[in-house]
């Protein structure tokens, strides 16, 4: 099958530390790759694949003094359509900045919503383009759109052989990924304060939250329990999670999937997670994780961590999050998307995740 990934430019692909979206989209291109598809990948030209590279930018925007990153994407996919006719199938990971070229040409499209939906802007413009096909990244992403044209639930996955089973000898809590509001940085200080158990943290810091980590994250820093070591990307994170006794994941936001989550799991590490957006369809409660409901059940959950076996949890990553399972559930949709010839008539939605 010849496939196109048109990827976000913000981050290379795979992302050198952190960039969510790109490094799913890495993987997921590798794999089709793999399976012996004919895959192009339209990314940022400092982008390592074995796909055809169409290199839209010379490097990823967010190391550049970018200032409007729409340009960059609005080339990209100029250049997506000019070659539209060399693809039977164009999965877009952009979000929406395509629709309407999609809408004038004969060709099959997917695009997968890696972002939250309830964004009051964004329901103006999905009514407008209510006929365009999407994949959601968790059930639970859909809630303020249900009425989209969905097509699939697809969890993301991650290659087996990329995290091993740590011990969680390290006798420290982790906080992975980005800082800011949303992602409840200061009540994973809070509950590992309370706890008396040391937090290492490693997350980017956006230029968006910069102010946020200034005046509140960076006087939480003081605290003689807390490690901020960065941004750190592979194979630093399998050393960091594996070591950590468990992953603080106290979000209060509708998070759309959490890739955090599961590369923890992938190093037997158990998660305590407060349950919003997909946080319950991926940890499985006393399983896999443990889900509270504030800081003062978090303290509480700390003492439960030894009954969660880090073997299950890396057992439960292989069995549900591989990036084996991610393509083959991709590779369905897209030849659902080949057998009907006008794309936007598809209706019936259907969760392979």
């Amino acid at each position: 099958m010849r496939i196109a990934q048109v990827a976000p430019l913000f981050e290379s692909v795979p992302p050198k530390m952190y960039g969510g979206t790109e490094r799913v989209v890495s993987i997921l291109t590798e794999e089709l790759v793999r399976a012996g598809n004919d895959v192009t990948l339209f990314a940022s030209g400092d982008s390592i694949t074995s796909a055809n590279l169409v290199s839209v930018c010379p490097e990823a925007l967010r190391l550049t003094q970018c200032i409007d990153p729409i340009a960059h994407h609005v080339v990209m996919i100029e250049k997506v359509f000019e070659q539209r006719h060399d693809f039977d199938v164009i999965h877009f990971h952009i979000d929406h900045l395509q629709y309407s070229m999609c809408r004038r040409e004969r060709v099959p499209n997917i695009t997968t919503l890696h972002g939250r939906l309830d964004i009051p802007d964004l329901a103006a413009l999905f009514q407008k383009f209510d006929d365009a096909p999407v994949v959601s990244i968790s059930d639970s992403q859909r809630d303020p759109l249900p009425w989209l044209n969905w097509q699939a639930t697809v969890y993301h996955g991650l290659p087996k052989n990329q995290y091993s089973l740590g011990d969680g000898q390290g006798g420290y809590l982790a906080f992975l990924g980005r800082i800011s509001p949303e992602k409840g940085i200061d009540q994973a200080i809070e509950i590992a304060t309370r706890v008396g158990m040391p937090l290492r943290i490693a997350a980017k810091i956006d230029r968006a939250d910069r102010e946020y980590f200034e005046t509140v994250v960076r006087p939480l820093l003081k605290n003689p329990l807390v490690d901020y070591i960065g941004e750190i990307g592979y194979p630093e994170k399998n050393e960091f999670l594996g070591n950590a006794a468990a992953l603080l994941f106290p979000i209060n936001w509708p998070e759309p999937f959490g890739l955090v989550m599961i590369e923890s799991l992938a190093c037997g590490t158990p998660v305590i997670a407060y349950p919003r957006g997909s946080v319950p369809e991926i940890l499985e409660h006393g399983r896999s994780g443990l889900l509270v409901k504030d800081a003062t059940a978090a303290v509480t959950a700390v003492d439960s961590i030894p009954k969660i076996s880090r073997a299950e949890c890396r057992h439960r990553f292989e069995e549900r999050f591989s990036a084996t399972r991610m393509a083959e559930n991709y590779l369905a949709l897209y030849q659902k998307l080949i057998r009907i010839p006008e794309p936007f008539e598809l209706t019936d939605g259907v969760s392979v995740g």
